[in-house]
């Protein structure tokens, strides 16, 4: 068992540290590492856990041609939940506050850490700018969870009911039918032409199935 954890996390502690390296960081990432990966493995998470980041970035592999600056967009990845409470609204900001501290202690330059912080806000909306080529990459990446099989989705929606257990199921229910009816007024859940063409069509079948189940009488 501590063989099965241990490897994915030896995995992203690699990822991260190329990344960091790449992206210009002047001091050893290692220890930043340890602590991300300890933030992303809090006992509250049921769904922006360790796993959650390692498909995020896989996405953003996929998608990596399509960004102006693929070291910014991976180290969002990275930062964008790394800050999580399910009953708090700051969630964001947190994060990308302590993505300006951490990458400035790192050495980045004030232009990439700025880029970065200015990506891990953007995932409050998910609402790129047009021509923003790296809010697309790094917002196609985290809703990319919406386009997956029936099995995988499903596993998705349990691991968010998890993550709010404290909110009584009616509430819950309406709440996230308006979440559901939000995503599904957009006129593209999807930005990059590979989100646009993979992942469209099969995100809004499933939001579309759930919120049925949310709203039978």
């Amino acid at each position: 068992m501590h063989t099965d954890i241990a490897q994915p996390e030896r995995a992203l502690a690699a990822a991260w540290n190329e990344t960091a390296t790449a992206a210009g960081a002047r001091r050893d990432p290692a220890p930043y590492a340890a602590r991300l990966l300890s933030a992303w493995a809090e006992p509250q998470r049921r769904y922006h856990t360790t796993e959650h980041l390692a498909a995020v970035l896989a996405h953003v592999d996929t998608l990596a041609g399509h960004a102006a600056d693929v070291h910014a967009v991976r180290l969002a990845a990275w930062f964008h939940d790394a800050v999580y409470r399910p009953d708090r609204s700051e969630n964001e900001e947190r994060s990308a506050a302590l993505a300006e501290r951490a990458l400035s202690e790192l050495g980045l330059d004030e232009e990439r850490t700025a880029e970065v912080a200015r990506l891990v806000r953007l995932t409050v909306t998910h609402h790129p700018a047009p021509g923003d080529t790296n809010g697309e990459v790094l917002c196609d990446a985290d809703l990319a969870v919406l386009a997956g099989d029936p099995d995988a989705y499903a596993a998705y929606v349990a691991a968010v009911r998890d993550e709010y257990a404290f909110v009584p199921e009616d509430a819950f229910r309406a709440g996230r039918a308006a979440v559901l009816r939000q995503l599904l007024d957009l006129p593209r859940l999807f930005r990059t032409p590979y989100g646009t063409a993979r992942w469209e069509a099969a995100a809004r079948r499933n939001l579309a199935a759930e919120l049925a189940t949310l709203i039978e009488p």
